[in-house]
């Protein structure tokens, strides 16, 4: 993670918030993504400020330096006040970026799987799709866009950006081709959310790519 990250990366929004730390205090993460997170805590931040937020995933620490990007009141009780705050993420303590990916990945894969899963009428049994993230072990140059034609033909590129298309998705050149066929699949089945969380899939993949 670092802080002059300007590319805005779209944030997973959670089924059931994920309770956390924020400088030790009590604090619910509402969604989360690869360079921030929005959450609900005690208190009223100033933009610029800088937090550590702290979670768990499979019972191991997730732990961020975190700088406030806005925040409003929520609500007010008396003299307690409760602020959502969007978070970009600073810095990444230990392993908490991979981590991180891993939480994601696993997460869009079960709701992806739905989606083709409702598509199919049939089990598909364990999905290949939360396997992007696990990939991102095997390190690479270089990406692969794809994009979906009015038509239903899809248009394969090597790319030299991580960017994601609007109508398609971008992922690292490394990935394996049943895994990216599966996710073509689900990319058709699926709605616009569906579609985005696909994008947001890419951006897992794509954010593991050794720069030139």
């Amino acid at each position: 993670m670092v802080a002059n990250d300007r590319r805005e990366f779209q944030r997973l929004r959670l089924a059931k918030p994920i309770l956390g730390l924020l400088n030790g205090q009590n604090a619910l993460i509402l969604d989360v993504g690869i360079s921030g997170a929005f959450i609900e805590h005690y208190g009223e931040p100033t933009v610029g400020e800088r937090f550590t937020l702290l979670f768990k995933w499979k019972g191991d620490d997730v732990e961020f330096v975190a700088q406030v990007a806005h925040s409003v009141v929520a609500r007010t009780t008396g003299a307690t006040i409760v602020s959502h705050t969007g978070l970009r993420f600073v810095q990444a303590k230990g392993d908490s970026e991979n981590r991180l990916h891993d939480m994601m990945a696993t997460s869009i894969g079960k709701i992806l799987a739905a989606y083709k899963t409702n598509a199919a009428a049939t089990d598909p049994g364990d999905s290949t799709l939360s396997d992007l993230g696990a990939a991102r072990r095997s390190r690479a140059r270089g990406y692969i866009t794809y994009r979906l034609l009015k038509n239903g033909a899809w248009i394969v590129t090597p790319s030299s950006s991580p960017e994601q298309p609007a109508d398609g998705f971008t992922v690292a050149s490394y990935e394996d081709k049943d895994e990216l066929e599966t996710l073509r699949e689900t990319y058709d089945a699926a709605d616009s959310e569906g579609r985005r969380l696909i994008r947001l899939v890419g951006e897992l993949s794509a954010r593991t790519v050794k720069k030139m």
